[in-house]
């Protein structure tokens, strides 16, 4: 079979059809990304690090979830009804449940956040501050049923471990300052599972014992404390148990319960709070210490003010008074024999009849010299005064009326004429010549 014969014309499909394609938007993109993590992942729950957490005004809350590899962005809105809102913050381990979806306007996938719980360090703080609020308005706190401790305290009850420090502090205390005072142990656990239970029942332990032993050998109060520590490390201290125990205590209590900076919910409810286990011996022993110390200052004031001793010190006063007395007599009598000396030497070297002597002659020459000056001033004055008078004269009226002028005047008033405004036809007038005077009356004026 031969082939079709193909024109030299026929150059195929110039223009072939346009493949069918689809494109999308951004947004329409975005809102298929936001669809498929919503039914593909939707609610989780997820654990990690708070940062960059920023509040704003609306009540929303923005921030970070991180861990070591990755990071998510949060948001938590206001209207949501979540635990612990108010306690987030960087740095804060937590763990979220929440919805993952995508913010179409920046493209960003983020978690809305439907419930907090708080992790590690910051839930313990949440159950400190819980039972806090608890036991505060139950009155447990309240100063007026804190007991005052005994200033001479002869017996205490100690709970603590005997193996911590913080025995060896309170020991180390009490035997250098009052080593007469007698400690009952009542050994416990003081950190792990279940010591919350044995302190509390070592407190009341102590209790019944002071109540069999009163009168006989009564303990005055319990000391309850450990070394410092985390918060994990003290939290048996801040169990509702211990405080429990402490608010029924017939026995006034003291905590002492890690460093100064450490609080736990039983130093509120004790009697007394010391910073450290070596305060609290501190202030136990203080009236014994502060006591010893005053009767040894006693004593040593009695000896100080014995009569024979004073009467010995009044004879060695007297003594030193005369002395000084003696001295300053001697110095005084010196003095003024130095200070003759003296004024006797300045009289020497000012000789006074020759200076009185130039003093009167210098009086003599000026008072000539005044004198003189007196006469040349007069002679002055009298010059001036005569040049005056001549300038008065040349410039008197006698002097201008001799040189052919007239001053006219209105006869009744003697008011000087000086410009023809000031008269009136019919007014009388007086002009004064070298000699005599005229009579005028006016008829008429006119102005130049």
């Amino acid at each position: 079979m031969s082939k079709p014969a193909k024109s030299q014309w026929n150059f195929g499909e110039l223009f072939p059809a346009p493949e069918l394609r689809r494109v999308l938007t951004v947004a329409e993109l975005t809102a298929r990304v936001r669809a498929l993590l919503e039914k593909q992942v939707g609610q989780v729950w997820v654990s990690g690090e708070i940062t960059n957490l920023r509040a704003q005004s609306s009540g929303h809350i923005y921030f970070t979830l991180k861990d070591a590899a990755s990071q998510l962005s949060c948001v938590l809105f206001s209207r949501e009804a979540v635990e612990h809102r108010r306690l987030l913050a960087d740095g804060q381990k937590v763990l979220l449940q929440g919805d993952v979806t995508v913010y179409e306007a920046r493209g960003h996938y983020q978690l809305i956040v439907r419930a907090v719980e708080l992790q590690g360090v910051g839930a313990l703080q949440i159950a400190f501050e819980k039972l806090k609020q608890k036991l505060a308005a139950e009155g447990l706190f309240a100063p007026e049923r804190k007991r005052p401790l005994p200033r001479y305290p002869q017996r205490i009850g100690l709970v603590t471990s005997p193996t911590g420090a913080a025995i060896q502090d309170v020991l180390h205390v009490v035997q250098r300052r009052n080593p007469g005072l007698e400690i009952l142990l009542v050994p416990c656990r003081v950190q792990g599972q279940g010591a919350a239970a044995e302190i509390a029942a070592a407190i009341r332990l102590l209790n019944a014992y002071h109540v069999r032993e009163v009168p006989a050998r009564p303990i005055d109060l319990i000391l309850l404390t450990r070394g410092g520590g985390s918060l994990e490390d003290l939290w048996a201290f801040n169990e509702e148990a211990v405080a429990r125990a402490i608010f029924e205590s017939a026995l006034p209590v003291m905590s002492a319960i890690g460093h100064e900076i450490d609080f736990t919910i039983s130093d509120f409810v004790a009697d007394a709070r010391a910073a450290t286990p070596s305060a609290a011996g501190e202030i136990l022993t203080e009236g014994v210490f502060s006591s010893r110390q005053q009767v040894v200052n006693l004593l040593q004031r009695m000896a100080r003010t014995h009569p024979r001793r004073e009467l010995n010190e009044q004879l060695q006063r007297l003594d030193d008074l005369r002395t000084a007395l003696r001295r300053r007599a001697e110095q005084a009598v010196e003095g003024q024999r130095v200070a003759w000396e003296n004024l006797a030497a300045r009289l020497r070297q000012a000789r006074p009849q020759a200076r009185l002597i130039l003093q009167h002659e210098s009086l003599q020459v000026s008072w000539r010299r005044m004198r003189e000056r007196i006469r040349e001033r007069i002679k002055d004055c009298q010059s001036r005064r005569a040049n005056a008078e001549s300038r008065l004269r040349l410039l008197g009226p006698e002097q201008v009326l001799a040189r052919g002028y007239s001053i006219t005047t209105v006869a009744a008033t003697g008011e000087i004429i000086r410009q023809a405004q000031d008269v009136q036809p019919g007014q009388i007038l007086k002009t004064r010549v070298k000699e005599g005077e005229i009579i005028s009356t006016v008829k008429q004026k006119s102005a130049t």
